[in-house]
């Protein structure tokens, strides 16, 4: 009556690299927006440590670590949001394309080369005699 097993679908391969590819692309942002909401809780707590605190209030040294963590946030967006877009992996099987074509056309030069300065006999017999 109650079965414990469950009607199982294949997924196709296809459909298997979209949901991995999904799964990735979800855990590079959810990465990104921790790293944001850590930025904002550390930004405040140099802030606080600066100028409540009072620890090195001669010198504003929050503002470099806030401007350095700034920069590396910046970096980290760009590759979350803007680098896949022309360097992900199409672009990466598009250049190994055109270098192995590349190779492929560089070796029938070779070939040809090799061809018309050193040229085979005819007859392989004849030079054996």
């Amino acid at each position: 009556m109650f079965s414990k097993k469950r009607n199982l679908k294949e997924i196709d391969p296809e459909q298997h690299e979209m949901l991995e590819k999904a799964q990735k692309r979800i855990q590079q942002k959810k990465r990104l927006y921790y790293h944001f909401v850590i930025f904002l809780i550390g930004s405040v707590f140099m802030i606080v440590l600066n100028k409540v605190l009072k620890y090195g209030e001669e010198y504003n040294w929050f503002l470099w670590a806030i401007l350095t963590w700034a920069f590396l946030f910046i970096i980290h967006f760009f590759n979350v949001f803007i680098t896949p877009s022309f360097l992900g992996k199409e672009w990466e099987r598009e250049q190994r394309e055109k270098l192995v074509q590349k190779q492929k056309t560089r070796i029938e030069e070779i070939k040809r080369e090799v061809e018309r300065t050193h040229p085979l006999p005819e007859d392989p017999t004849k030079t054996l005699e």
